[in-house]
């Protein structure tokens, strides 16, 4: 027990003067940790499936003739609103992940080892980060067999596929403190839906913004969710992007410089 309590201080000072290579080092060997699961337990992309197909065919089938009169037209307006909505939830599986390493103690075990503090976090980060490519594909591909278009080509997709990686991984750290405040999974799921599921209908995502209430578009208007669709719909259809584009960025920062040193307190008192 007295080596153990010595070597514990010892890998934190260590860890301490860890650099920033050292960081990202520690961050991608975490973040591989998280993906080669995938390989041997593909379920794990499951979530990630089954929700794009269900709220790809239910929009498009259920609103599309109600809201635009045409299930075409509206596919091709909704289509990158439900990749944004898609993109958001899927941060959450982020939140849950955290949260079920703690209680299982992993994060007890990598704490102890001389590395960097905000790794654990990052590297969960990057990795359900990463697994949205899969999310992105198959929301683009199905939504082009239903028949939707791309009238930008190979430069559009990637710009919105990179647009929403990044976002992606600013709203993360969200659900990184969501991950370890909450007590046990399903406080993350009430929490983060609770969260998540105004943000995103609260937007032009689904509907033009002209349908809605006056005093419901003063909101719309400034809500992230509303520039990340627009942008998106810009860079896939065509349309504007650089008046959108800057405020997505722009919330995108404001959610890293706000949550990513709460989580790390929060990490660091967990």
């Amino acid at each position: 027990m007295t080596a153990i309590a010595q070597e514990a201080p010892t890998a934190y000072r260590a860890a301490q003067r860890i650099g920033p290579l050292g960081t990202l080092r520690h961050t991608m060997t975490l973040a591989w940790r998280s993906l080669v699961q995938v390989k041997h337990n593909p379920m794990e992309l499951l979530d990630l499936s089954v929700q794009p197909i269900m709220f790809l065919l239910l929009f498009t089938y259920v609103f599309g003739g109600a809201i635009a009169g045409s299930t075409g037209d509206y596919l091709q307006f909704s289509l990158p609103g439900l990749i944004v909505q898609n993109m958001l939830f899927a941060t959450l599986s982020t939140a849950l992940g955290l949260n079920t390493d703690i209680k299982k103690g992993v994060f007890d075990r990598l704490r102890s080892l001389p590395i960097s503090r905000v790794a654990p976090l990052a590297g969960r980060i990057v990795a359900d980060t990463l697994k949205q490519v899969w999310a992105f594909a198959l929301f683009l591909g199905l939504g082009m067999i239903l028949g939707f278009r791309v009238h930008t080509g190979v430069l559009g997709v990637v710009g919105s596929l990179a647009l929403l990686l990044t976002f992606a991984l600013a709203m993360s750290w969200m659900s990184v403190l969501i991950g370890l405040k909450a007590s046990d999974p399903e406080k993350v799921q009430i929490v983060a839906f609770s969260t998540m599921m105004p943000i995103t209908f609260t937007s032009n995502a689904f509907v033009p913004l002209d349908t809605l209430p006056d005093w419901l578009q003063t909101w719309v208007e400034v809500n992230p969710v509303t520039f990340l669709a627009d942008t998106i719909r810009g860079l896939l259809s065509g349309g504007p992007v650089a008046e959108n584009i800057t405020p997505s960025l722009l919330w995108a920062a404001a959610l890293v410089l706000v949550f990513l040193p709460l989580s790390v307190r929060a990490f660091r008192r967990t």
